[in-house]
């Protein structure tokens, strides 16, 4: 559906509620300005008048409709296409979902495309309108208010992953108890900053254009380009960080795991020898041979009795020594 659409002058914006649709060409011929296209969860016939509207490639339309696109921008003849990948962090599932943004960017318009309950934009274009001097660049300054918006939304998700993996290393390192298996959780949650990087990785390049001013219609822009490209950089190394910690905890856990395994052994290991002698030695007494003295003597029975008290007395004394039981 159309969320919203706007046409702006000098940043400033031109009539109450949403332009119709009827109205964007004629915006579109006028000597200034520039139109703003906001849609959400657009269906095929949405997609195909803004495409007829705005003269958009049929590649990019196609990129929008197959979703899950991996980041990129594709500059095409009068336009640029972005993809940006939304993202909102489920603390009780220990999960990100991901939504995607399509921007389609040209001289005189700019045409905006989310899918997904992640980044909601309403707030970007009121802090756009509020600050004409930025609008007045034109659709370079939606860009970048749209990848600032989508970047500060990777903030609480690195947040909450961090917290999930710092519990998950307090588990794994907890001293006098014996946590549960924490492998499952710990593979899970590398998946999940995999993914995250995965989404953030791509918009460096791009950025970094954007930031030198390589971009068109990013004139006057680069510091605020500057600007979210840091903030990229430093939440891809927060979330390197975080798998780095994931891994060091999923070597000491599988290291755990297999010292309380051994030591399990040990302990089985040991009791089986303190059954072992006393089982040894009734046997030997058991097999009745003929010519055994031991069999005509009257302390005989005591000191069979005896003996594997004293052997099996002898050996748990040596393996509670050693701390193998």
């Amino acid at each position: 559906m159309i969320v919203d659409c706007a046409y702006y002058v000098d940043g400033v914006r031109q009539q109450e509620g949403t332009l119709p649709t009827g109205a964007i060409t004629h915006c579109l011929n006028e000597e200034h300005g520039f139109v703003w296209l906001g849609l959400s969860d657009p269906t095929d016939d949405e997609l195909r008048e803004a495409q007829r509207l705005f003269g958009l490639h049929e590649l990019a339309i196609e990129d929008t409709r197959c979703r899950h696109e991996r980041p990129k921008l594709e500059p095409y003849e009068d336009h640029q296409f972005l993809v940006l990948r939304t993202a909102i962090y489920d603390d009780e599932r220990e999960e990100v979902e991901f939504g995607e943004i399509n921007v389609f960017a040209g001289p005189r318009f700019v045409v905006v495309v989310r899918e997904g309950r992640a980044s909601s934009l309403r707030g970007t274009r009121q802090r756009l309108e509020g600050r004409p001097d930025l609008l007045a660049q034109g659709p370079g300054a939606v860009l970048w208010g749209v990848i600032d918006r989508v970047v500060d939304d990777y903030e609480p998700v690195v947040r909450g992953l961090e917290n999930d993996v710092e519990e998950v290393e307090a588990q794994v390192f907890a001293v006098g108890t014996n946590p549960p298996d924490q492998t499952a959780r710990i593979y899970f949650l590398k998946r999940e900053l995999s993914d995250l990087r995965r989404a953030l990785h791509p918009l460096l390049a791009p950025l970094d254009q954007a930031a030198q001013g390589l971009l068109p219609g990013v004139d006057g822009l680069a510091p605020y380009f500057r600007d979210v490209l840091d903030h990229v950089r430093r939440i891809e190394e927060e979330a390197a960080d975080s798998r780095e910690q994931l891994v060091a905890a999923m070597q000491a856990n599988i290291a755990l795991i297999a010292n309380r395994q051994n030591d399990a052994v040990r302990r089985v290991t040991g009791w089986a020898a303190l059954v072992a002698v006393p089982t040894f030695v009734a046997s030997v007494y058991g097999m009745n041979f003929t010519h055994m003295p031991e069999l005509d003597w009257r302390l005989g029975y005591p000191f069979a009795i005896a003996l594997m008290i004293a052997i099996a007395g002898t050996i748990y004394w040596l393996l509670r020594r050693s701390r193998w039981i």
